[in-house]
């Protein structure tokens, strides 16, 4: 790390810092109708809307902090003005302690931002040219590079990889190349918006295991948007949530899993046909049915007395009971009004 990014991290600063933080953005109303359209050219009509909105966070240096939200919720806006790529309309944001918009290049050159939608590499250029350039782009010396490039090389098991046209290389071993491209400056902040979306499970996996010995050998300050609870349940303890673009949650993951989770999952499999008087409805809300196979969605409280229930009854030869998915039971929590 180089001092000028030691000054940005100094031990009594957060790594980011919101307060009141708003994006708003202008719409033009159209009416229809001929008659309406001219009006609109002389006094058009316009309302704002908040993609973000009075959003308070503060996150100490090296969190690994999960970033949850619906589609829509605000959680790309807000991780495009942590990084200096917009500016908020109200409010304020620090990111190790300086203001995004501004970008420093002493900033810039702590942060990095991987889109799982959008590319860094070029893509006409194989990887190892583009990881060349951005040598050159933060001024990183050859001995540097070479050490740097080698350890992200091998964690990420891209060797084979490096010689080839982006164009040509299959959605993993891009993703993996974007990573080595987007950490070859050593960023003390990584921002994550979605980063395994469309890898198979193969792959995702991959990527979550090399961002855990990533987080493990340099402790960066990783802030991660996904719509896949495997990889936040994986890689975060902390996590944010927002809807319509407030905060609605703060906290341990595993508490507002308890909070969220109204229901358990009871998997229960008969011998031969169901006993007589057995109604799943009666007992939860039927997922599936397939033979002597039942899957219900129970009340959490009510699950250890449907299950010994459904064992008394006899013919039991198989039961279950699981927590739902996370995805399910942030659904909950996304439907509740923001607060």
């Amino acid at each position: 790390m180089t001092s000028q990014q030691s000054a940005l991290n100094a031990d009594n600063e957060p790594a980011i810092l919101t307060c009141g933080l708003r994006r708003s953005y202008e719409i033009r109303h159209k009416a229809e109708g001929l008659i309406a359209s001219i009006k609109g050219l002389f006094k058009p009509e316009f309302s704002f809307i908040d993609a973000v909105a009075d959003l308070d966070i503060r996150i100490e240096p090296g969190e690994l902090v999960g970033f949850l939200g619906p589609n829509g919720a605000g959680k790309t806006t807000t991780l495009k003005m942590m990084s200096g790529l917009i500016a908020p309309t109200k409010g304020t944001v620090e990111v190790l302690g300086r203001n995004p918009f501004r970008r420093e290049a002493d900033f810039l050159a702590s942060i990095s931002l991987v889109m799982g939608q959008k590319q860094n590499l070029w893509w006409d250029l194989p990887p190892a040219e583009t990881l060349a350039l951005h040598r050159e782009i933060y001024d990183i010396s050859e001995p540097e590079y070479r050490e740097r490039l080698k350890q992200l090389v091998d964690m990420l098991e891209i060797g084979d990889v490096l010689e080839i046209q982006a164009r040509k290389l299959s959605l993993g071993q891009r993703m993996r190349a974007e990573l080595a491209v987007a950490l070859l400056h050593r960023p003390r902040i990584l921002f994550l918006d979605e980063p395994t979306i469309g890898l198979d499970i193969l792959m995702q996996k991959k990527v979550r295991e090399f961002l855990l010995e990533y987080h493990a050998r340099y402790s960066p300050t990783l802030l991660l948007t996904s719509h896949n609870m495997d990889d936040v349940a994986a890689l975060c303890k902390r996590v944010i949530v927002i809807n319509r673009g407030y905060k609605v949650y703060d906290g341990n993951l595993d508490r507002l899993t308890a909070l969220a989770r109204l229901d358990k999952i009871l998997t229960v499999t008969f011998a031969s046909a169901p006993p007589p008087g057995f109604d799943p409805k009666r007992l939860g809300t039927l997922v599936s049915a397939e033979g002597g196979r039942f899957c219900m969605k129970i009340p959490r409280d009510e699950a250890p007395r449907v299950a010994g229930e459904l064992y008394n009854s006899g013919g039991v030869i198989d039961l279950t009971i699981e927590e739902a998915p996370l995805e399910d039971a942030l659904a909950d929590l996304f439907a509740r009004p923001a607060s």
